[in-house]
């Protein structure tokens, strides 16, 4: 303790040398912290996006997610409704939902498009997909109409000159082989912030689909868990009682996700690498000035009997302490950004290939505190040891002699 006395008072010799490598650690820390909390609510939210919109256990036909079909629903799923209600009855399972994927042409008469298509619950499909997917016009539409209905992408609507209420035309190749059509009424315009897709989206009930391909299988059953964090564990549980099958999680599905995490985690990694070489510099260079300053108090206690590992230790203690407070300022810095990010309202402009941007905020997270907070204070204590100690290893007559 006397030790921790002694350095706490040494840093306050000099205030402005020790606030402003303080003032600099602290504005260190703080970047850091902004930009991995940054990254962190990046993360969740691409998580949570790529979980809504594949479920967080997806399980197909052995070969649905490796081979090439030659005809639809050739590697489609049979028996979807027994499986969907035992999958039900397992624990932590929010719901299980059939997907249908078809693709095919749509037409109002005098144009059409090809479309990629998802046959979906409606009731259950877009309550779960959340705020990924918004509507510009109508809404969701209902199952078991004697006309379907459906809801197309905002940019494939404009294509087609559609609104709630237009008839267009569905064609797709059936399981046979053959071209079948069907009539549908649009009931909503949607848009999932992709112009690409938007461009081709479609979303019909999952019985039409399958009428319309004539088939009774679907392509996928989608396990919706209530938490993100079970996906493995539930993954495991449902592989195992049901090996004939594929299995993928949300994560195996997300390669947008795993790209910008894996994007993020070298561009905030390198961020994070400057700061600490930046809080490196201004300890060395306030401590440095110290040692200087202090070279004949260092041959004194030398005199006195101060064994040079102590020296040497209380200039550590010095860096570990500047370091320690501008890390804690820089948490406080960094902590304030956070709130006031949250009432400000900011926006971020829209990714590359997304029509819409998002919210600017900062996770708060305590391991990245942590890290960060003993990163800095690590480096702060070896900046503070490099420096000192040669002074301490100086033989005393030349220390006291020092001028």
């Amino acid at each position: 303790m006397k030790w921790l006395l002694f350095a706490w008072k040494n840093v306050l010799r000099n205030r402005r040398r020790s606030f402003m490598a303080l003032l600099i650690t602290a504005v260190g820390t703080a970047a850091v912290l902004t930009g991995g909390g940054f990254a962190l609510f990046a993360y969740e939210s691409l998580r949570e996006v790529s979980a809504r919109d594949t479920g967080h256990v997806v399980l197909a036909q052995r070969n649905y997610f490796t081979g090439d079909e030659d005809a639809p629903m050739q590697f489609g799923l049979a028996g979807a409704q027994a499986l969907a209600a035992e999958l039900r009855t397992l624990p932590g399972v929010r719901a299980v939902v059939p997907r249908v994927q078809f693709s095919g042409l749509i037409s109002n008469g005098d144009k059409t498009a090809v479309f990629i298509g998802s046959g979906v619950v409606p009731e259950v499909d877009f309550r779960l997909r959340g705020g990924q997917m918004n509507f510009l016009a109508g809404e969701a539409f209902d199952a078991g109409r004697s006309v379907p209905e459906i809801a197309i992408g905002g940019e494939l609507a404009r294509t087609m000159k559609a609104k709630p209420g237009t008839s267009l035309t569905l064609l797709a190749t059936t399981t046979e082989a053959n071209l079948n059509a069907v009539d549908v009424i649009v009931r909503g315009i949607v848009s999932v912030g992709v112009p690409d897709i938007d461009k081709r989206l479609v979303f019909a009930d999952v019985a039409a689909v399958q009428k319309l391909l004539l088939t009774d299988k679907v392509s996928t059953l989608s396990v919706y868990l209530k938490d993100t964090g079970d996906t493995a564990a539930a993954a495991a549980r449902i592989g195992a009682a049901h090996p004939e099958l594929a299995l993928r999680t949300w994560l195996d599905l997300a390669v947008f996700y795993k790209a910008v995490r894996a994007l993020y985690n070298r561009i905030f990694g390198m961020l994070g690498g400057i700061m600490l070489v930046i809080v490196l510099f201004a300890v060395s260079n306030t401590l440095s000035m110290a040692v200087v300053e202090r070279t004949r108090e260092i041959g004194t206690l030398r005199a006195i009997g101060t064994m040079p590992g102590e020296v040497v230790g209380n200039f550590v203690l010095e860096g570990a302490l500047i370091g320690g407070a501008g890390a804690l300022a820089g948490m406080l810095i960094a902590g304030a950004i956070n709130v006031a990010l949250v009432f400000s309202g900011l926006q971020m402009p829209p990714p590359p290939g997304r029509s819409g941007g998002y919210p600017l905020l900062v996770s708060f997270s305590v391991p990245l505190y942590a890290a960060t907070g003993l990163a800095v204070i690590a480096v702060a204590a070896i900046a503070a040891y490099l420096v000192s100690r040669n002074a301490a290893r100086k033989p005393i007559t030349e220390a006291l002699a020092h001028v």
